[in-house]
Formats: structure tokens, sequence, C-alpha cells
């Protein structure tokens, strides 16, 4: 029995050295790095289809199922690309043990496809690698790239849904089904004392890079002059052509923006980004300065601007003093200062400005008229005073107006143009 017993004891003693020993093995062996959940704004990137109505402003949280090692959370091994240009976005990481929180230092574009990367460079502490992992989401709404300074959607108001530049006045506006159900709604003007007034329009155009973007749909039905005869639009104005006005000619076959511009030696300059019909450029008969002009015949610029919806881009690049401007996210005429005689001021042109006077002008940014109602200029005038009912007050709708201090590029107009079309 005593055998037995002593027996028993050593194999019990075996058994424990056993347990013992494996379990100090288990102790030395470097534990994988494994992700065990990533979220972007609280969605699940783990999921079997990629999040989408993201908020462009989301955070990017990933917890690993060990301590991470702080050094190899960088830029060098975590990435996060947007699709459409590929182009990287700043990220500030912070590691919290097993947690990483990836936060993009700008604010992402709307309906815009991102692409996250974390890279074998990733470590734990036991400096095991982490394999290759990629992820994929999409940011809320229709495509729209980041960085806009003021954003008019006409959802009931004519607040600024940017955030800074809700109107001031606002006059006989109505808001009507916009161009399809997703667009939700448009301000609609009754073409003759309608009118929306944005305060601070020097702010919102005084700058080297510029983007200006919007819907428009001309009514056409009893828009008339004093003679009965059919009048222009005057679309949107910012102290007439001391800022930046944008008009529809009464037969609807051309149109223009007329915008002032800032010059090297602190003068300022008009210049207008006129679209007619059959239009030229240096290559065909037209000024030398006119780079790039699409011809389209009197009845397709009738089809574009009467009664139909028109997706209308501006852009102007002062690094290369070169305007833009795109009828439907595609390009229909350009200009560029260097093309100006060598002796014009054109050449040394800086930037836009509002160069506007009172109280000929009111730095005030109107939707529906060529200026804000405190205005003098052509106040006598049938054609252009505000009070005069068959004035050129604009008679349609407007929606989705965009500001930009950069110049979006061709596919990011396009892109936004099949988004919202």
């Amino acid at each position: 029995m005593k055998t037995k017993n002593t027996t028993m004891m050593i194999i019990s003693a075996i058994l424990l050295m056993a347990v013992l020993f494996q379990s100090c093995g288990t102790d030395s062996t470097p534990q994988d790095l494994n992700i065990e959940s990533m979220t972007v704004g609280g969605m699940d990137l783990n999921a079997a289809t990629s999040p989408s109505n993201v908020p462009v402003d989301a955070a990017i949280q990933v917890t690993f199922n060990s301590n991470v090692k702080a050094s190899t959370a960088t830029s060098a091994n975590i990435t996060l690309v947007q699709d459409y240009d590929d182009s990287n976005i700043p990220l500030q990481i912070t590691v919290n043990g097993p947690t990483i929180t990836i936060q993009p230092e700008v604010e992402l574009g709307s309906g815009a496809l991102y692409q996250l990367t974390l890279g074998s460079g990733l470590l734990n502490e036991d400096d095991q690698p982490l394999a290759n992992t990629s992820r994929t989401f999409t940011t809320v709404g229709t495509f729209s790239p980041a960085g806009m300074i003021a954003h008019w959607t006409f959802e009931d108001s004519a607040e600024d849904v940017a955030g800074n530049y809700n109107a001031s006045g606002v006059v006989d506006i109505t808001y009507a089904a916009s161009r399809n159900t997703e667009a939700g709604q448009a301000a609609t003007f009754n073409g003759n004392t309608s009118i929306i007034e944005i305060p601070n329009g020097d702010e919102l155009i005084n700058t080297s890079d510029f983007t200006f973007s919007f819907w428009v749909k001309t009514n056409s039905e009893g828009h008339v002059n004093e003679n009965g005869d059919p009048a222009g639009h005057f679309v949107i104005g910012l102290g007439a052509f001391w800022g930046i006005q944008f008009e529809i000619a009464a037969n609807y076959e051309s149109a223009k923006f007329a915008i002032q511009f800032e010059t090297a030696d602190g003068t300022a300059v008009g210049e207008d980004m006129w679209f007619p019909a059959e239009a030229t450029d240096a290559n065909s008969g037209g000024w030398q300065g006119w780079d790039y002009a699409r011809s389209l015949t009197p009845e397709q610029m009738v089809n574009l601007l009467k009664d139909n919806w028109l997706h209308v881009t501006l852009t102007y690049d002062g690094s290369d003093r070169k305007a833009r401007l795109y009828y439907d996210g595609e390009l229909m005429k350009s200009f560029d200062f260097d093309l100006w005689p060598e002796e014009s001021i054109q050449r040394t042109v800086t930037g836009i400005r509002y160069a506007g006077q009172e109280p000929e002008v009111v730095n005030e940014l109107a939707f529906g008229f060529i200026q804000s109602r405190a205005g003098t200029l052509w106040d006598n005038e049938p054609w252009g005073g505000y009070d005069f009912p068959t004035s050129n007050h604009f008679k349609g709708q407007l929606d989705d107006i965009k500001i930009y201090h950069k110049v979006l590029t061709d596919t990011e107009i396009q892109l936004m143009y099949q988004s919202e079309n």
C-alpha cells in the first residue's frame, strides 16, 4: 500500500512538472498581433458589407488582441486614401494599450469612398507584425469634396449648412421639390420680388483660388419686361460687377459671370466669363485670352438654359491665372490671363476680390437679383432696379449653392454633377 502511494505521488509530481513546463513555454512565446474589432463612427468595419452613410468627421477605432507598439503606429503603416483621386488623408493617430484611434485631420468629403490600410510594419510589444489589412467605407450624402466655405441646400430655409453664412434677408421665397427626390427641396423665386441676401459677401469671394457651384432652373412662363418682351434673369449677384454676378440672357442663348479681380498693385479689374452660343476661342477666331470654347448651336444653348435644371460651376486658379466654366460637369469655356497682351495689367491678377463701395452697392450676396436691395446701382433703370417687378429678377429655382476657396478638379466637378443629378 505504501509503495502504491509513493508511486502515485511520483506520477502526480511528474504531471505537475509537465504542466508547469508547458505553462512556462507558452508565456515565453511571442503573441501574434490580430484585430479584434474595427469601427468607423461606431459602425462595424469588419462586417461583410462596408459601412455607408459614415459621418464626414468620424473617428476610426481599431482594437487588437495585444498592446500595440506605439512607435509603429505612424502614417507609414496606417493610411486613409480617398478613392477618386488616390490622395492620402492626413491623420492624427493615438495608441492606448491594444487600441488605436485614427482621426482624420480634415473633414472628409461627402458621398466619397475611402480605404483604410493597416500595414505589416504595425507591431505589438512582442514585435509581432499585423498581416496587411484593408477596409473601405463611404461617407454620408451626395458627392462633395471637402472644404466648403458655404453651402445652401434650401431645405425649407436659407440656412448655410456649412455654418457661417445664414441669410439676413429673405423676401417672397417658397420651397418646392428640386430636381430629384434625393435633392429634396429648392428655393423658388417668383421673378418679381423674390430675393435672398447673405451678409459678409467679401469673405466669400476674396481668395486666390475659388469654386462656385450651383443648380439653376429658369422659368420662362410670363417672365417679361416692361414692354411685354422676354426678360433676362439676374440669378446671383454680389454688388453686380463689383464682386461677382451670374445672369442668363432673355433669349436663353447665352449666360455670363461678371467677376472682379485683384491685381499685383492692389487695384481691381473686371472680366467676364461670357459663354454665348457658337462660342469661339483663340484657335477659332476668338479673343487671344480665350484658350478653350465649346461651340454650341443656339438651340443647344436654349435647351441648357431655358426651363431645365442646369449644374453650373466656375473655378479660378490663382497660381496659373486661369478661369474655367462648366455646365453639367463638362468644360464649356476657359480663359488664361497669361495670354493677355504683355502690357495688360490682367497678367498680374492674384485672385478674386470684392471692390464695391456704398451706397452704390452693398457687401451682401444676393440670390435672385444682381445685388442686394440696399444698393442704389441702377435703381431707376427698368431692367436693373429691384423695385420694378418687370426688371431682370430671377424667375425659377436655385439649389445646392456651394462655395470653395480652392479649385475643384475636372474629376471632382464631374463626380459632383453625376452624384447630384
